[in-house]
């Protein structure tokens, strides 16, 4: 099994949720998640972070027996009519922190938000070192500092499609729905000015070992699983 990440702009939410997973399942997709930049998480605009180019509004992931255009082709097509657009790259996961805290209910809303990252490579660092710092060091620092009740890293193996955006990992962290707009709840430093200036001093100083400002995507999202 392969798991696949879908990117897409232009697309209506409920019909999304309401359509696409039977699609997907018809089709051999299964552990199906989607992601939608909804009213319920707008309040977190002050997240969001971007290359330059507008921005997704929905996430589609998924396992596949195989992502072999021969037997995904299929897919994409059912995919991009929901979408005036979509990317999509192979990925590989790793669990980080499963969610145990809000275990998601099949076709309901997620607890929280979902915070989607979109990572680039540095212009001047190698991928293994790249590679080292974000999963060997960075990892422990996510944990530590946040308040992050899921946390996924998924590592792009390849592109699926030319025009992908060049992303070289895809990371899912959920949060409590008051971490949108508190900064302190976000930092895992409710009420406590001091904890969270320490916490947030050492994740800038994790992130700026490995993401160049102004080349990584960032935005909340709803969580649907199916």
């Amino acid at each position: 099994m392969e798991k696949l990440i879908y990117v897409l702009w232009d697309a209506d939410g409920e019909r999304l949720r309401r359509e696409l997973p039977s699609v997907i399942g018809e089709k051999g997709g299964i552990n199906i998640r989607i992601n939608i930049q909804d009213d319920d998480v707008a309040a977190g605009s002050g997240l969001i972070q971007s290359r330059g180019d507008p921005l997704p509004n929905a996430v589609v992931q998924f396992w596949l027996p195989s992502s072999n255009i021969i037997f995904r082709e299929a897919l994409d097509n059912a995919i991009g009519k929901y979408c005036s657009k979509f990317h999509a790259w192979l990925v590989a996961e790793s669990t980080i922190i499963a969610n145990v805290k809000q275990p998601p209910q099949a076709g309901e809303r997620t607890d929280g938000f979902a915070q989607m990252a979109f990572l680039t490579l540095p212009p001047k660092m190698d991928w293994k070192d790249w590679r080292a710092v974000w999963r060997d060091y960075h990892t422990q620092v996510a944990i530590d500092t946040q308040s992050n009740f899921e946390y996924i890293q998924n590592l792009v193996i390849e592109p699926l499609m030319d025009e992908a955006s060049p992303y070289v990992a895809i990371v899912e962290e959920c949060f409590p729905i008051e971490a949108l707009t508190d900064p302190q709840i976000f930092f895992d430093a409710k009420g406590d000015q001091e904890k969270f200036d320490e916490n947030l001093g050492i994740m800038m100083e994790s992130c700026g070992r490995f993401i160049e400002p102004g080349t990584i995507d960032v935005f909340p999202t709803s969580q649907f699983n199916y």
